[in-house]
């Protein structure tokens, strides 16, 4: 087999390793820096929701929501699945900073989450496509 003939093999096997790799960064980014502080009751956790007067379930229910998908981005069949649902909370994140907060340029991070959880999910279709079947 010549070099020419292997490159697809070695790009896939990078390509699997950079979404593990954003996968783990962003898993461990979710669990410890955003559903941590929203689930533990941080001052500026509790502030943020308070400002867009939300309930204090809601703030509970979004950490639970970010844990799990955090968790979900580390289990290799459920990653694709994951970041697809974190995709459209962040979604609903963005809307929140841009017309409930007014955060402007803080917008940014839940679009840039968003767009490496869509990253991962794309990445990840055949995990989602083979969990779709089951069902």
């Amino acid at each position: 087999m010549t070099v020419a003939e292997n490159a697809p093999a070695v790009s896939a096997v990078r390509f699997h390793r950079t979404l593990w790799a954003l996968q783990g960064l962003l898993g461990v980014f979710l669990i410890v820096a955003s559903a941590a502080p929203k689930l533990a009751g941080e001052t500026n956790a509790v502030q943020t929701f308070d400002d867009m007067g939300a309930a204090t379930w809601f703030r509970y229910f979004v950490g639970l929501v970010e844990l799990a998908g955090g968790i979900g981005l580390l289990v290799p069949r459920l990653a694709g699945l994951a970041a697809a649902g974190l995709a459209l909370l962040m979604v609903g994140a963005t809307a929140t900073q841009l017309f409930v907060l007014h955060g402007g340029a803080l917008a940014l991070t839940p679009v840039i989450i968003g767009a490496m959880c869509v990253f991962i999910a794309w990445g990840r279709r055949d995990s989602i496509r083979r969990l779709r079947a089951r069902s």
